[in-house]
């Protein structure tokens, strides 16, 4: 006899959209067995909230001033 949560893979194949539908409304984890052995775990997915602040930390850099800063060289008008 298998144990709770334990579940023979070909059991799980002819189960899956009603094993699925378990773990999603009740939480509860599967352990797929071929022979005996574990060979897979089933889990709910837990969503990661996304962060906005903060999210860019450290993948951009600032080079230079960027409040106080001259673009009259790049100007035509300006050189004149």
């Amino acid at each position: 006899m298998l144990s709770k949560g334990h579940i023979n893979i070909s059991d799980f194949k002819a189960r899956v959209l009603e094993i699925v539908t378990e773990i999603a409304r009740k939480g509860k984890e599967y352990v797929i067995l071929r022979r005996g052995t574990p060979v897979a775990r089933v889990v709910p997915f837990k969503p990661v909230p996304h962060r906005r602040l903060g999210s860019l930390k450290g993948q951009i850099e600032t080079r230079g001033d960027i409040v106080h800063f001259d673009t009259s060289s790049e100007w035509e008008s300006a050189s004149k």
